[in-house]
């Protein structure tokens, strides 16, 4: 039996194959396969496997037996790095690659441990600000810019059409928070308040997810009435900062009931497996500002977080730990030192971490010092900052300032561990420098855009030099001696 992947995409369209209920297939194959080759050698597909049911595998399980997936394979390609070696990182657990089983579109991507620093862009509308193109326009920009994946973070209406349209112009893996859908779409669709959302309410949501092709989903699973109490104990300067964290805070003392999301943790593994479906394990408790940085609810929430993890592995799931937040500089090296350890080396995805409370406008800059330091010293997956933090909604420009940023925090921290091929780029562009060769400069640029509009807004009289200093140009003068 021969499966192609685009006749059989759409539900309603399935191939007549005696599957048990509840389970689909979808392949796409290089020759002719049985579906019973398929499903019990899924590895042998040579591109993408979609399947689901109690025999599905994740890229974690194909790993842990000794298998490398054509997604390995390519994510190794992106890297610069054996194949074997994404295979060994993912049987570990200290790499994920987020793509969703059903989001064959996008090429997959590696995150995590001897891996290139990447970055993720937040979009999204809010109930404030309504404009669905807009937010398409920043997801382009934001790829356009370099960043390595996109999350819709909507809370505005129609989150669901949001989403498939963000999916739909998205070229790279997709990340959600579903909590902020199932909260924001109780009173409309539920006529509940967001507080009498129940269990069964957030898990359809989730499920939703999962079935659009989301690759990544941040859950705060480990906003618990236990680390809750310790912050209330301790006391804070900002309180809680996280929205999904807030919504079940508020949620946890209405119903005086435990996080759904860590009582019914297993539900939650059923459901990204089925996808293979990273889970971005949330920091609902970070810190918002700098005086509650490194606090006993925070370093709670990561001690649970931990705990889910090893949870997840055992279940198949691949995971991610995302982390704070607003941290002094001289705390953010200890922060990544207690992920590694207290989550057992996985990735770690870190907002920012801002390292001033006091530069609203500027937090692209605060959070790229923050995010320098933080990879620098193990984080693997930088969240943006844009100038409107704090502020607004983030504009289209915005975007692209905090994509390239923290895409800077990113290269520069990578120079510094000593990443394979991480220098070349910076060597050729000393050499362009030295044989004043600006289109080159331009061209090596992390930013080529605004440095050709900037070298052309004020042309010298001389091609080979700029407008700073002209004859008196350092490199031209020295090359005359030094050869």
């Amino acid at each position: 039996m021969f499966l192609r992947e685009h006749n059989y995409l759409g539900l309603s369209n399935r191939p007549s194959l005696s599957l048990p209920k509840g389970e689909w297939l979808i392949a796409v194959v290089s020759h002719e396969l049985t579906a019973r080759q398929i499903f019990t050698h899924p590895h042998t597909c040579t591109d993408t496997l979609l399947y689901r049911g109690e025999n599905a595998m994740t890229q974690l399980e194909f790993a842990r037996q000794g298998t490398i997936t054509k997604a390995m394979e390519r994510c190794a390609a992106s890297e610069g790095v054996p194949a074997e070696t994404i295979r060994q990182g993912l049987a570990a657990g200290t790499m994920v690659i987020t793509q969703n089983l059903k989001h064959a579109s996008i090429s997959p991507l590696a995150i995590g441990k001897g891996l290139k620093t990447k970055v993720n862009a937040n979009v999204g509308t809010s109930k404030d600000h309504m404009n669905v193109e807009e937010e398409l326009e920043k997801v382009r920009v934001a790829i356009e810019a370099g960043a390595d994946t996109i999350m819709d973070l909507s809370t505005g209406p129609a989150i669901s059409e949001t989403r498939k349209a963000v999916m739909n112009v998205c070229t790279v893996p997709v990340g959600t928070v579903p909590i902020y859908q199932a909260a924001v779409e109780m009173p409309e669709k539920r006529k509940r308040s967001m507080v009498e959302m129940t269990a069964e309410d957030l898990f359809e949501v989730i499920e939703g997810h999962g079935e659009d092709g989301v690759d990544f989903i941040t859950v705060h699973c480990g906003v618990t009435r236990d680390s809750v109490g310790k912050i209330k104990r301790e006391g804070r300067l900002l309180g809680v900062v996280s929205r999904g964290g807030a919504i079940l805070v508020e949620w946890m003392e209405f119903n005086n009931k435990e996080n759904p999301l860590y009582e019914h943790f297993d539900r939650l593994l059923e459901i990204a497996k089925a996808y293979d479906m990273t889970l971005s394990l949330g920091d609902g408790l970070r810190p918002g500002c700098l005086a509650d940085a490194t606090d006993r609810g925070q370093i709670q929430e990561l001690i649970l977080l931990g705990e889910l993890t090893e949870r997840a592995w055992a279940k198949g799931v691949q995971v991610m730990i995302e982390g704070p937040g607003h941290v002094p500089l001289d705390q953010i090296e200890a922060n990544i030192i207690l992920e590694k350890r207290l989550c057992h080396g996985a990735p770690f995805y870190v907002l920012g971490p801002l390292v001033t409370d006091i530069a609203p406008g500027y937090d692209h800059i605060t959070g790229a010092i923050g995010g320098a330091i933080a990879a620098r010293a193990g984080a693997d997956f930088l969240c943006y900052v844009t100038p409107s933090e704090h502020l607004r909604l983030p504009t289209v420009d915005d975007v692209r300032e905090g994509v390239i940023a923290s895409r800077i925090a990113g290269h520069a921290a990578d120079i510094a561990r000593g990443l394979k091929g991480s220098l070349e780029k910076d060597c050729l562009m000393a050499r362009a420098r030295k044989s004043s060769n600006w289109q080159e400069q331009i061209r090596l640029s992390i930013d080529p855009l605004r440095a050709r509009k900037l070298r052309e807004s004020s042309m010298p009289q001389e091609s080979d030099v700029c407008t700073m200093c002209g004859e008196l140009c350092a490199i031209k003068k020295s090359s005359k001696v030094l050869l």
